[in-house]
């Protein structure tokens, strides 16, 4: 079967070599879906049939009847406001999002009641299903039940649907106004502590992510804002990186999008020992991208999906605990609010829409800075007046001190950074086989006495060889 948008039908090779295509042209009276075929003797026929299909078909995503009326099925209002009032305006994950819980739980469920009979009961029916025994994908690891976050987002897109009927005059009244939801939880944010950090770090850098994990923790990035970063974002001078563009999985492919938000293409402006760390790494390879993917052949980003995993897998490896990628950007906001940064400045850091969004996101952490800034005012003045007779106690400047971590090696070492090899009790051998600027493998060795000893000078030769066909390389560019 071959994957295609929802709501664009299936095509299908079947064993008998005709291809089949199959699309849904409408919905039961329990909110089954109705589905259609067409054959061809190839998949450019079947893609012919299947289009002609579902244009006569008249509830189907993407088409539209031609006229509104109030006793039209609620499914096929969905369809019209989704596609001319809701789609236009939206991202494409975002919209994504919409699709799949209109086409998938709403319009299957309560579709097929008329657009004027639908009632406050029946919404509130539905979404009692939706809560007990609404999950059509992952039942085995999560539950027959849907969250509260997805119930509550059918619920509003229910009622900014309906919010359009009332203003189209189809119906008096939005019925969904007044429904009890499950109630609304903000997502647990989870923060490193310093000493976490210093071994995510130290994990980091041995697996060759400290660049990237480095300049997450020094700038709050949204991961694929971080993974959208190009070279030509760096000001080399100045330190100044641009935020224009991040990077999103659409329909199974890696896409460059802009920014979240118009507030989130900005510019910050890196410390100088983080720039001339970015220089040398990018000695390392030749891309557009800051952090190009190591797998593809062509000049690719890295995938969220890849990083995501990457993530869990260092905090694993650094004994620190399980926490989401973002939370590496709640990790630079509480530290920068705790080391006294101005909530305007950390919202235009961070690309928030206002320092509301920011105040409301991080309010533990300022009501906690607006204690000690009372402890210390009643520090200073207290002790003139007599009211005041206890010592208030009032935090010293921390330092911090870490725990000597070993990272975790593993059997097998990372690729790029050779190999050592015992040759008796008293000799190891460092081998390095990079490829050179002429593509041609060639192979280098360096000898210790020790393991240590030897893994110091083969770091040593790596990083001098490189920087060697990184050169040769532009000579030839400049040559050429």
């Amino acid at each position: 079967m071959t994957k295609r948008k929802n709501g664009n039908g299936t095509i299908t090779q079947r064993k008998d070599g005709r291809w089949e295509g199959r699309c849904v042209v409408g919905y039961t009276d329990e909110g089954k879906r109705i589905r259609k075929s067409v054959f061809g003797k190839t998949r450019s026929e079947c893609l012919d049939k299947l289009k002609i299909l579902m244009d006569e078909t008249t509830i189907i995503a993407g088409r539209l009847p031609n006229t509104a009326a109030p006793d039209m099925k609620f499914g096929e209002w969905l369809d019209i406001w989704f596609n001319s009032y809701c789609s236009p305006g939206l991202r494409q994950t975002t919209m994504d999002g919409y699709k799949y819980l209109i086409y998938n739980h709403i319009i299957p469920e309560i579709g097929n009641i008329p657009l004027n009979q639908l009632t406050q009961a029946d919404l509130q029916s539905f979404y009692t299903r939706l809560k007990n025994k609404g999950r059509i994908r992952n039942v085995d690891a999560l539950g027959v039940g849907l969250s509260d976050r997805t119930v509550r987002g059918c619920h509003q897109r229910c009622r900014a649907a309906l919010d359009k009927a009332v203003e189209e005059k189809l119906i008096r009244k939005n019925p969904a106004i007044g429904c009890k939801l499950p109630p609304k939880k903000a997502a647990e944010m989870q923060v490193l502590t310093h000493e976490e950090i210093y071994r995510l770090l130290q994990q980091a850098k041995y697996e060759g992510y400290y660049e990237m994990f480095l300049l997450e923790l020094s700038t709050g990035m949204r991961r694929g804002e971080i993974l959208g970063l190009q070279w030509k974002d760096l000001d080399e001078r100045t330190g100044e990186i641009k935020i224009e563009r991040q990077i999103s999985r659409i329909n199974g492919k890696l896409v460059a999008v802009p920014p979240k938000t118009k507030q989130s293409i900005r510019s910050i402006i890196l410390p100088r020992a983080l720039v001339d760390l970015l220089l040398k790494y990018k000695e390392t390879f030749e891309s557009k991208w800051i952090f190009p993917s190591p797998v593809k052949e062509n000049d690719e980003p890295r995938d969220p999906q890849s990083v995501y995993h990457r993530t869990q897998l260092l905090l694993e490896r650094a004994g620190c605990k399980r926490i989401r990628f973002h939370d590496l950007r709640h990790t630079f906001a509480t530290m920068s609010l705790e080391s006294g940064m101005d909530v305007k400045t950390l919202s235009a850091m961070i690309g928030h829409i206002s320092s509301a969004t920011t105040l409301d996101i991080y309010s533990h952490i300022t009501n906690e800075m607006q204690v000690n800034a009372a402890r210390k005012i009643d520090n200073s003045y207290g002790r003139d007046y007599e009211v005041y007779d206890e010592e208030i106690e009032v935090k010293e400047e921390e330092t911090f001190t870490f725990e000597p971590f070993d990272v975790y090696k593993g059997k097998i070492r990372k690729s790029g950074t050779g190999g050592i090899y015992k040759i008796n009790e008293n000799l190891y051998e460092g081998r390095y086989t990079p490829t050179n600027a002429y593509g041609k493998r060639e192979s280098c060795n360096v000898y210790g006495k020790t393991y240590e000893e030897c893994e110091v000078k083969l770091e040593e030769m790596i990083a001098k060889k490189r920087a060697e066909i990184a050169a040769e390389k532009a000579r030839l560019k400049a040559m050429a």
